[in-house]
This record gives C-alpha cells, sequence and structure tokens, in this order.
C-alpha cells in the first residue's frame, strides 16, 4: 500500500503534467480571466492581501494582484525562513525590488515590513471539492494557514486552473484546508460545506 505521501507526489506528478500541457496564452487567458472576475470576498482600503510568485508554469497571480491593489488593498508576498517554519508574509508593492529566494522565487528583501494577511493567494499542484490541497511537498502554506488563523481570520484562496482538479486530495491533519478555490472556469467556495 502507496503511504499517503507517495499518493500525493504521484497526484502531483499528474496534476502538473496536466498544468504543464496547458499553452502559455491559454495559461495567461486564464490568469486574465480570474482577475476580471475579481476576489469573491471584500477588499478594500488597508486589506492585506499576500499574493506569490509564480513559479514555472503556475498560474499568474500578478492580474488579480494588480486589481486588488487598485481597490487599495496592501500587497504582501511569502518569503522562506527556514525549512519547517511559517512562511513570512513581507509588504510589498507593484515596482519594489525582489531577490531570488530559496528555489529561485522572487521574493521582497528581509528589510520590508512582516504582515499578517487578512486573505492569503495560494498556489497549488491540486485540489479537490472539499478544500484540500497537494502543494509542492513542503508544507509551507499548510504551517502558514494554520499559523495565520491562529494570529486572525484568515481566507485563504487557492488559485489554479481547472485542470488541476483532481478527485480526492489525501489530506492528513496536517493540511490546512482553503476557504475557496478559483479557477478559469468558477469560484469553488468552501465555506459553508
Amino acid at each position: 500500500m502507496d503511504t499517503i505521501s507517495d499518493q500525493k507526489a504521484q497526484l502531483r506528478a499528474a496534476a502538473l503534467a496536466r498544468r504543464d500541457a496547458l499553452p502559455a496564452a491559454e495559461r495567461q487567458q486564464a490568469a486574465e480571466t480570474i482577475a476580471a472576475r475579481g476576489l469573491p470576498v471584500p477588499v478594500s482600503a488597508g486589506t492585506i492581501v499576500a499574493g506569490f510568485s509564480a513559479m514555472k508554469t503556475e498560474i499568474n497571480p500578478i492580474p488579480l494582484m494588480r486589481r486588488v491593489a487598485d481597490a487599495g488593498a496592501q500587497l504582501a508576498l511569502p518569503a522562506i525562513a527556514r525549512r519547517g517554519q511559517p512562511l513570512i508574509m513581507r509588504a510589498w508593492q507593484f515596482g519594489a525590488p525582489l531577490k531570488a529566494g530559496q528555489w529561485g522565487i522572487r521574493e521582497p528583501f528581509p528589510d520590508a515590513a512582516e504582515l499578517a494577511p487578512d486573505i492569503l493567494i495560494v498556489p497549488l499542484a491540486a485540489f479537490d471539492r472539499t478544500g484540500h490541497r497537494i502543494g509542492y511537498g513542503a508544507g509551507y502554506y499548510d504551517m502558514t494557514i494554520d499559523a495565520l488563523r491562529v494570529r486572525k481570520k484568515v481566507v485563504a484562496i487557492g488559485i489554479a486552473f481547472a485542470a488541476q482538479e483532481i478527485a480526492r486530495v489525501p489530506a492528513t491533519e496536517r493540511d490546512a484546508r482553503l476557504d475557496l478555490v478559483l479557477t478559469e472556469n468558477e469560484v469553488i467556495d468552501f465555506r459553508e460545506s
């Protein structure tokens, strides 16, 4: 019998292969479609929204981040402190410099203020209809969502291509559940389920 870790690795690989197979123009159109729809939760001046720096063929959160910034939101991006620790969300705005962090992921410099977001836009490899996600295996977002939820009410919103949906994520007690997932096709809301 495969372990949950093995199952997740297989599901992750299959979902990423589907994502990688999407043409670049289709990936960009999906990001624009999600941004045009906007966030399904209120965003006003002072709302702190943490996005992420896309890597490889991840859906690009920048169009959505521009839209929330135009609504007055304060933006933040994640920075990795160290393995086994939650991500640090640091203040960022368009045009501000970024540095290459772990795995070459662009992140704010260490002197950027640390923020506790109200809304967390979460990358993922795969998701299901119960609000569970498969990330990239290190657990950073699960730890981060859990740590933020201890401090304040935070809405965790996954963004992905519809092709990344799977039938069931083999979730464990360590896996933080998302509140919503946004795809190019729909808004999936898990808050009432």
